[in-house]
């Protein structure tokens, strides 16, 4: 059995990398990542944005604490594989001061209904912050199963020391809760991002904060979040004598255990200075587990090879027998209510009536629902011998039968080949065959006045026969030139409703398609000079008018000169190429409060390296820096080839 946490940073966010991207599907990423407990943190949501895809999921339970207040900010999420494991118990916050499903708090509710090992009024008051503000950021879910109570947190971030009190609050609030738990009996693993490092091994940037604080090792270590945290931890390094209530650690450090002097294993990296291909990071993600779980745990690792985030997953692999009361069990049977295993051979199946009241699955805008799958595999009703047909049927029925004593019989290896249309299609097609019947009737001799030419662009109908826009533009051989009697007793004709030339005949014709315009000026037969009647006679007045090629040619030259002129004003500036790489930089922009607020600028597109500083004559970033508003790519230019 696999336990996995992760920082998502947006709960679809990871669908954006590989090899998330290829599915895109909650299921496909829990396979990927092999686990059959995954804790998110940070999915950025309100209760409001989850959808059937995040809840109803085939084979999996879970559990949500998202904002009650703040959009797109914090959030955890609990998904556990119903074949492997099941809850007993879920709550949602450390202090268990909201609203159960039963409109009680947790703190409240009955002993055979709550997890228990919440905080006492006395140790509420010295947390110095309001609980239900602590515990409606969506920031804890703590999900309970026989054989431990698991708490996935996402610990408030350092943001400047704005919120430096709350942040206290909230890992005093979360060692209490913990400690509770232990002295009540019970095993607790606690993963999640917890904001905090251990010490400077956990730390590529630990060494330059030291130096820009000015303190010591000692001073580092006791920071107040950290002084607490290493005090949870078993062989956390604590300077001088222990807080009261604190005297021993424990959790255990199961990532650090299994490698203790692995160096660089990190999982968090800055974006903003695109710190993690150089690995310059952080290790504020844990999977911490009760001491007696220690024999449990068979590996433990981060994966930071695998995208999505700035975090990367961190992961413990458990035994599948285990060590419980003096008793060697098989994990599967602990981890779901009694009687679903046995000797690690499921007894009874998974119901959803049987999982706890705070599953997704049970809120109202998602209890009673099926899945795609579930509704495919349910048994349909057996329809009634002797029913009627509805009215909605036998109206469709009679008119398919209409339809198709309307349409015009077609031969026979037609309807062979295609298969009989709907009743819609065929009133379409009745509509068409009597408008082009219609349209065939010889008519009597009736006087119509000729039709003017349009000058519009607007077109007739397309008529049978008509050209389409590719044989348009093609290049077509000149006809001869047609005498004005030619033209007067056709004209005629067309007055006294005599018949034409079939469309067949003339290609780009119709009944009353008007002949396509001709803006070429036809050759003379056989290369020889038109006499000016021969040309007054066969070249139109529209093409009579003549352009010379030199005004052409200026007319494509000022288009073209405007385009130029519209790409330079909205492309990208020319980037200067930094002095250790000889590369194009990449521009950023200051976002840090001052006179330069704003103000964008020229930097290496390398990443930072190891040491968190720019440097000369490596891979990694180097110093170059140059402000947007003094770089001219024209006289860089200049300069250099004087140089040259």
């Amino acid at each position: 059995m696999r336990l996995t946490t992760w920082n998502v940073n947006g709960i679809r966010n990871p669908f954006g990398y590989q090899p998330w991207n290829a599915a895109r599907t909650f299921p496909a990423m829990f396979d990927i990542l092999g686990s059959d407990i995954v804790v998110m943190q940070e999915l950025k949501i309100q209760r409001k944005d989850l959808r059937d895809d995040m809840v109803m999921i085939d084979g999996w339970d879970c559990y949500f604490s998202l904002p009650r207040h703040k959009k797109g900010y914090s959030g955890v999420g609990v998904y556990t594989r119903n074949a492997t494991c099941a809850p007993i118990k879920a709550e949602e916050g450390l202090l268990g001061v909201l609203p159960s499903a039963l409109g009680q708090p947790y703190c409240e509710l009955p002993e055979a209904h709550r997890i228990g090992g919440y905080p006492s009024e006395q140790q509420v008051a010295e947390l110095g912050v309001d609980p239900t503000l602590l515990d409606a950021e969506g920031r804890c879910v703590v999900v309970e199963f026989p054989a431990f109570v698991l708490l996935g947190v996402y610990s408030p971030a350092n943001s400047n020391g704005m919120r430096d009190d709350f942040r206290y609050g909230f890992i005093c609030a979360l060692d209490c809760r913990i400690r509770n738990l232990v002295a009540a009996g019970k095993r607790v693993v606690l993963v999640g991002d917890l904001n905090v490092s251990r010490d400077e091994l956990d730390s590529a940037g630990a060494a330059e904060d030291m130096k820009k604080m000015g303190i010591t090792h000692e001073e580092y270590i006791s920071t107040p979040n950290r002084r607490i945290f290493n005090q949870l931890i078993i062989e956390g390094e604590v300077i001088g004598k222990r807080d009261s209530g604190r005297e021993r650690g424990v959790l255990w450090d199961t990532t650090r255990a299994f490698h203790p002097e692995r160096k660089g294993m990190y999982t968090h990296w800055e974006q903003k200075i695109n710190a993690r291909p150089g690995n310059f990071g952080s290790r504020i993600d844990f999977v911490l587990v009760s001491t007696d779980m220690k024999s449990w745990i068979r590996d433990a690792d981060i994966q930071e090879g695998l995208l999505g985030s700035d975090h990367c997953p961190v992961f413990v692999d458990f035994w599948d027998d285990v060590q419980c009361d003096d008793k060697n069990i098989k994990l599967v049977d602990t981890m779901s209510p009694v009687g679903i295993f046995q000797n690690g051979l499921r007894q009874k199946e998974w119901r959803v009536q049987d999982i706890p009241a705070f599953s997704a699955k049970r809120l109202p805008e998602f209890d009673k629902r099926r899945s795609i799958k579930s509704m495919f595999s349910a048994v349909p009703a057996k329809k009634p011998q002797g029913s009627q047909p509805t009215n909605s049927m036998a109206s469709k029925s009679k008119a398919e039968a209409n339809s198709a004593s309307a349409m015009p019989s077609l031969p026979s290896n037609d309807a062979e080949e295609h298969p009989e249309p709907s009743s819609t299609e065929s009133h379409a097609e009745m509509d068409r065959s009597s408008l082009k019947e219609h349209k065939r009737k010889p008519s009597s001799p009736v006087k119509t006045k000729p039709l003017k030419k349009q000058k519009t662009d607007a077109e007739a109908p397309k008529a049978k026969g008509q050209q389409s826009l590719k044989g348009f533009f093609s290049k077509t051989t000149a006809s001869p030139a047609k005498s004005a009697a030619t033209e007067d007793s056709e004209r005629s004709r067309q007055e006294l409703g005599g018949a034409t030339t079939p469309a067949a005949q003339q290609p780009g014709t119709g009944p009353k398609a008007d002949p396509p315009p001709r803006y070429e000026t036809p050759e003379p037969p056989n290369g020889s000079q038109l006499s000016a009647n021969d040309t007054e006679n066969t070249i139109s007045p529209a093409s009579a008018i003549s352009i010379s090629p030199s005004h052409i040619n200026a007319k494509l030259a000022a288009v073209e000169q405007n385009q130029k002129s519209w790409s330079t004003l909205f492309s990208r500036p020319v980037a200067p190429l930094c002095e250790g790489h000889k590369e194009p930089c990449k521009t950023m922009q200051t976002k840090k409060k001052g006179s330069n607020q704003g103000r964008s600028f020229w930097m290496c597109a390398r990443p930072l390296g190891p040491s968190g500083n720019k440097e000369k004559g490596t891979q990694w970033r180097c110093p170059t820096f140059v402000w947007s508003s003094d770089w001219q790519p024209g006289k860089a230019d200049k300069a250099e080839s004087d140089v040259g």
